[in-house]
């Protein structure tokens, strides 16, 4: 996710200015006040270098928090659901896949290809899904992340 936020201004008092570069958005965070001292304590992602900046992890319970899960950006309310991320021509997002095969096009173009490689998809499941999926996707122009 540090590929995708980047902080682009620290205003004091645990706000941020970050930029998505995906979508070009830019939002201004702020810590959550019960996670600060979750915040400075680094140590958790120092071996995470491409983790979002705001990502920490407990040491005594090992679960994930997101830092600034209040005033998250609005790609972050949806992530957690996806599986495949489809960015257009311009990196910008054209849909997803959420759960197992929950195709959600952003976009009409996207929803007219949906239509014609669905129906090719027949028997597939797991990993022969994804790659049947992402291949029709990359050959009209689309990039997919996982």
């Amino acid at each position: 996710m540090r590929n995708v936020h980047t902080v682009v201004e620290e205003r004091g008092n645990y706000t941020f200015v970050v930029h998505n570069a995906y979508s070009g958005d830019v939002k201004e965070v702020r810590v959550d006040p019960d996670k600060i001292a979750l915040y400075e304590d680094r140590s958790s992602i120092e071996e995470l270098p491409d983790a979002c900046p705001f990502l920490r992890f407990d040491g005594k319970t090992g679960k994930a928090w997101c830092t600034v899960h209040l005033t998250r950006p609005e790609i972050c309310r949806d992530y957690c659901c996806w599986r495949l991320l489809i960015l257009d021509w311009q990196s910008k997002r054209a849909g997803r896949v959420m759960y197992q095969t929950t195709f959600i096009p952003d976009t009409e173009e996207l929803r007219r290809l949906w239509e014609g490689v669905q129906p090719t998809l027949g028997g597939l499941c797991g990993t022969e899904w994804d790659d049947a999926v992402i291949s029709a996707l990359t050959a009209a122009g689309y990039r997919v992340r996982r």
